[in-house]
């Protein structure tokens, strides 16, 4: 049987801007979306935050968790880079990258794509090594580590709420 290589979508990342934190909290309101961080949305006073510190990692560090873009049409899926760890547990002082996209965007080559390309701003500030901390039972973010050339490292059981995760590592 021949396989069939589809095209990875087309992605734009931006520096977050204030506007990003309604467009996050938009894009994160399925429960789906929220499944492997506690289920529920998160107040927007959340993202306000979130995109405040990502404007200064960028600033501080060259490379940040991006807003990602269709460019096709400009509306944002979600957001994917790199930030320190935020936690005293798990990866502590390591550099983590992630993904988060609006449920409408799953299975299209997204995360993988913009991973990618966030990979590159880590790269060009120095850093030599990222961590990517995937809940157990998250299929889909696990085959994004796997598409990106990462080995699971170790598995951790987090502090807040008893869960199996499992860190894994890639060097740049």
């Amino acid at each position: 049987m021949k396989s069939v290589h589809t095209p990875l979508p087309s992605v734009e990342l931006r520096v977050p801007t204030d506007e990003d934190a309604r467009h996050w909290h938009h894009a994160f309101s399925h429960p789906d979306v929220m499944e492997f961080r506690g289920g529920a949305p998160a107040e927007l006073s959340e993202y306000d935050e979130l995109t405040a510190r990502q404007r200064r990692h960028h600033a501080e560090l060259g490379f940040c968790l991006y807003t990602l873009v269709d460019p096709a049409d400009g509306a944002v899926i979600g957001f994917t880079g790199a930030q320190p760890w935020p936690h005293d547990w798990g990866p502590a002082g390591e550099i983590e990258i992630g993904w988060r996209l609006d449920r409408a965007y799953w299975g299209k080559g997204y995360a993988t794509t913009a991973a990618q390309a966030a990979l590159e701003s880590v790269r060009a500030a120095g850093v030599r090594h990222v961590v990517a901390m995937v809940a157990a039972a998250n299929e889909r973010s696990l085959a994004v580590t796997r598409r990106l050339g990462m080995r699971r490292a170790e598995t951790v059981i987090t502090p807040n709420g008893q869960r199996t995760a499992y860190c894994h590592r890639l060097d740049l």
